[in-house]
């Protein structure tokens, strides 16, 4: 199981990396393309920034932008495609001795132990677009969705009842997201994943 872990943490660097490594989907277009997106936000705002010009600060076509993204919204989503089902497959792996509970957080503690620290500006810049414009936190907001279904569906392929597993699948995302912002809004001095084990304390004690 060890070996699979770590295979998982490899892959989730490759999946979600923000320190420029190409993942094994992402071509090197959809990287450069991201890229620009990102350099041409910052220096002019989401909304005044049109997807032609995304495409020539990358050096590419318009028409090659559309081979990779719907929208210049979906560029900032490109790291987190497969985010869920890297989580999934974390918990397919995960010890059978676990208890429900510390079983969905060693999904979400062996993500955040796949190298979000240094990616933290980056997460932080883009963040800070998303927040920028009402329809990319509606975006954020069914990424969430998609996250807490694979959750759910993981912890039904456990054996678990498929209403507590959505239950714990929409928990999960809820405790993921509160501990991101939580540890983003800080002064970066504590891991993610300790701040998870945080957020995991307070909802055990608010509900107790």
């Amino acid at each position: 199981m060890a070996c699979r872990v770590i295979t998982v943490l490899v892959m989730t660097r490759h999946v979600i990396g923000y320190g420029g490594v190409m993942s094994r989907w992402a071509p090197d277009a959809a990287l450069r393309l991201e890229n620009a997106a990102l350099e041409l936000f910052a220096e002019q705002g989401y909304a005044d920034t049109t997807v032609p010009q995304i495409a020539a600060r990358a050096g590419l076509t318009t028409r090659t932008f559309f081979r990779h993204f719907a929208d210049k919204r979906d560029v900032l989503f490109l790291r987190e495609r497969e985010l869920p089902a890297v989580v999934a497959s974390v918990l397919a792996d995960a010890p059978t001795t676990l208890s429900t509970l510390d079983l969905v957080m060693f999904g979400l503690e062996t993500l955040a132990a796949g190298g979000f620290e240094q990616w933290r500006p980056d997460i932080a810049a883009r963040r800070a677009i998303i927040r920028s414009d009402d329809r990319l936190r509606e975006r954020e907001l069914l990424k969430s969705s998609v996250l807490s279904q694979e959750i759910g569906l993981a912890l039904v392929r456990h054996g678990i009842d498929p209403d507590d597993a959505s239950l714990l699948g929409s928990l999960a995302a809820l405790v993921f997201d509160t501990a991101l912002t939580e540890w983003l809004d800080g002064d970066g001095s504590r891991p993610l994943a300790e701040v998870l084990r945080t957020t995991r304390d307070r909802l055990q004690r608010v509900s107790a």
